[in-house]
């Protein structure tokens, strides 16, 4: 084989290559965190008042028991309505929210037994009626 011939195949191969990587890359999924998120982001400032709101307060706690399979979130005296919101970064279809009845004892406990492995947000919502809160913790099942 001479030179001329090596080069035709290496450039073959190589077309081949990115070919296929091109391909695959069209292929995968990806989700942004939002289907409206550049609307959402305008509304930002609300968000970051709910997060102020959460740390002028007593904050709430959430602990995860990976024995029993359990978030437990103690919830303030004062929450009128709120909502436990399990948000999954690498799949937004294994997402749910979890709705506080309006009337709740003081924790909420929530089975993580049914739940994909990895990284989780548990993001926790609420209002006293005057005022709107926010908090965040991470779990990894």
């Amino acid at each position: 084989m001479n030179w001329g011939k090596a080069i035709i195949i290496v450039f073959i191969v190589f077309a081949g290559f990115i070919g296929s990587m091109v391909y695959w890359m069209s292929r995968e999924r990806i989700d942004l965190v939002r289907d409206d998120y550049y609307q959402t982001e305008v509304l930002y400032q609300k968000q970051i008042d709910r997060i102020a709101n959460a740390r002028r307060i007593n904050p709430i706690t959430m602990t995860y028991q990976r024995e029993t399979h359990q978030v437990t979130v103690v919830l303030p005296a004062t929450l009128i309505k709120g909502e436990i919101h399990f948000y999954r970064p690498a799949d937004r279809q294994l997402d749910f929210i979890v709705p506080i009845p309006a009337v709740h004892t003081n924790r909420q406990v929530v089975s993580t037994a049914t739940l994909a492995e990895g990284y989780w947000r548990v993001q926790f919502t609420w209002s006293d009626g005057r005022h709107s809160y926010y908090t965040e913790e991470t779990i990894f099942l």
